[in-house]
């Protein structure tokens, strides 16, 4: 199965909120990615109803 653009999208955020959380970033740094990828994953949901 061939990856969709969201899906590289989520891992990309993904991966960017654990290297984050592992650099000691600000709460709030998390926190948007956080936000950013729930957004994704919302959209990502709709798309497969």
């Amino acid at each position: 199965m061939k990856e969709s653009s969201l899906d590289i999208q989520i891992e990309k955020l993904r991966n960017k909120m654990h290297e984050a959380y592992r650099s000691k970033k600000p709460y709030h740094e998390i926190l948007e990615i956080s936000q950013q990828l729930d957004k994704l994953l919302n959209q990502l949901s709709r798309k497969s109803k």
